[in-house]
């Protein structure tokens, strides 16, 4: 059976090169969206571009700093070019970091919030200005199960996050006044297998103290009521059904993928 969610779409996928926005990109791409994959690492976005090519569907990549707005610019105006219209765009670049309050500086508070926040600013900005010359579209803001729960050691990650879910839902209403429609939604993971954690300082001494990689994810999903991660296939589905036109009435919602940690 072809797989036709978001046929006929062209999508814009941020953080393109690993975890989630990988996942994303391939997804959308295997659901017949032609896939603009971006990411700060330009080759771990070609990578991801070629390995969605190799599989038969379509796809570009280029390099994009979210935190700088003329390459933000720069790239609807490629995309537009190539394929005369932005339908769906996923904003998922973030960064997190494990830091205290009182160990924290104030340049590594506004690094997490440039990117994690002003970036979801512009994409939505860029996202909006893109769609209203088309049919409209679909823009999904990455947010996090840190953005409702509180966590020791993650305030300038969480207060990003939480930042992320109110400013979609803004969004949603401004852009719910204009013509065509376009919807914004966000996705809230709760802990995800990604490569962010492996960049954790510290990570290859928790790992060894724990026994093993495997030990240590069992370890890190106590907390979590079903007691393990999510893949990042099951956030890129959450985020295709947002894409996809089976989700035309929902605006200025949040979709909560934490396997019941916040609940």
């Amino acid at each position: 059976m072809t797989k036709s969610r978001v046929a006929g779409k062209v999508a814009w996928v941020t953080g393109g090169g690993s975890g989630i926005g990988r996942a994303t990109a391939i997804a959308l791409a295997q659901e017949g969206a032609k896939v603009a994959v971006t990411d700060i690492d330009g080759e771990k976005a070609a990578k991801t571009a070629q390995e969605i090519r190799e599989k038969g569907y379509l796809a570009l990549s280029f390099q994009l700093d979210v935190t700088d707005e003329n390459q933000w610019q720069q790239g609807l105006d490629l995309i537009v070019a190539q394929w005369s219209q932005l339908d769906v765009l996923v904003n998922n670049a973030g960064i997190s970091l494990a830091q205290s309050i009182t160990d924290m500086n104030l340049a590594q508070w506004r690094q997490v919030i440039s990117v994690n926040l002003d970036g979801v600013f512009l994409g939505t900005k860029y996202g909006i200005i893109g769609m209203k010359q088309g049919k409209g579209g679909s823009i999904i803001n990455v947010s996090s199960a840190s953005g409702l729960k509180a966590t020791p050691g993650a305030s300038a990650y969480a207060t990003s996050k939480a930042g992320v879910r109110l400013f979609s839902k803004c969004a949603a209403l401004e852009a719910a006044q204009t013509e065509p429609r376009i919807r914004v939604n966000t996705v809230l993971p709760g802990g995800v297998m990604t490569p962010m954690w492996s960049r954790m300082e510290g990570w290859e001494t928790f790992k060894s103290q724990a026994g093993g990689e495997a030990e240590l994810w069992e370890k890190l999903a106590q907390d979590t009521p079903l007691k393990r991660f999510a893949h990042p296939e099951e956030i890129a589905l959450a985020i295709l059904y947002l894409a996809s036109d089976e989700s035309q009435f929902v605006t200025g919602a949040e979709l909560v993928i934490d396997g019941g940690f916040t609940a």
